[in-house]
């Protein structure tokens, strides 16, 4: 195991964000409201 985690070890980067996204999908979580019902799930976005 320890072999093939090494291996891919070098393809992986890390992805600069900018304050916009992360701003954006912060307001978006809280906003989002979800209500369950039996077997439903409504999805609501509060604006």
């Amino acid at each position: 195991m320890e072999k093939i985690y090494s291996q891919h070890e070098n393809r992986c980067q890390l992805v600069a964000t900018r304050t916009e996204t992360i701003q954006f999908l912060l307001n978006y979580s809280k906003s989002l409201h979800i209500v369950e019902h039996k077997n439903f799930k409504f999805e609501n976005i509060l604006n």
